[in-house]
């Protein structure tokens, strides 16, 4: 096998790469809020979202009013199947509470959030501590252990 064999070996070693090559779709995590009254709407809502192709797992929280749906969905699918239903439904806009810098901020805090979550934000100001704030914070924190003699 010369140079030109070697070379056409490779090139068909790697057409065929490529055909094989297919995208994979990802497994997606999509939470909607949607809004429940009573175990019927919770059925309702689980059913269609359970039609939705690819879904893999359906879970609805009517505490929370929230549904989430696992497995190789589109996002937009989703929130059109939920839609679909006839209940007021927007994507889940909270976040844990752990994860704003300032969750106490008008925008961010919310009387109708689940225990521990607070609305999501984009804004910097509001999900970034300055180093000033974040000297202050590391500061007075439980991890510091002379925190007690600053205090």
């Amino acid at each position: 096998m010369g140079v030109a064999g070697t070379l056409e070996f490779l090139s068909d070693l790697l057409s065929s790469a490529k055909r094989s090559k297919k995208k994979k779709k990802q497994v997606n995590t999509v939470a909607i809020k949607i809004r429940m009254d009573c175990e019927g709407c919770v059925r309702k809502v689980k059913k269609v979202l359970s039609g939705v192709k690819g879904a893999k797992s359906v879970d609805v929280d009517l505490k929370q009013q929230k549904a989430t749906v696992t497995g190789f969905v589109d996002a937009k699918k989703v929130m059109k199947a939920a839609k679909s239903t006839g209940k007021k439904c927007e994507p889940w806009p909270y976040v844990p509470y752990a994860m704003v810098a300032h969750p106490y901020v008008a925008g961010v805090y919310d009387k109708k959030a689940p225990p521990n979550f607070v609305r999501a934000t984009n804004d910097p100001a509001i999900a970034n501590l300055n180093p000033m704030e974040e000297q202050f914070t590391l500061m007075f924190s439980d991890e510091n252990p002379n925190a007690c003699s600053i205090m």
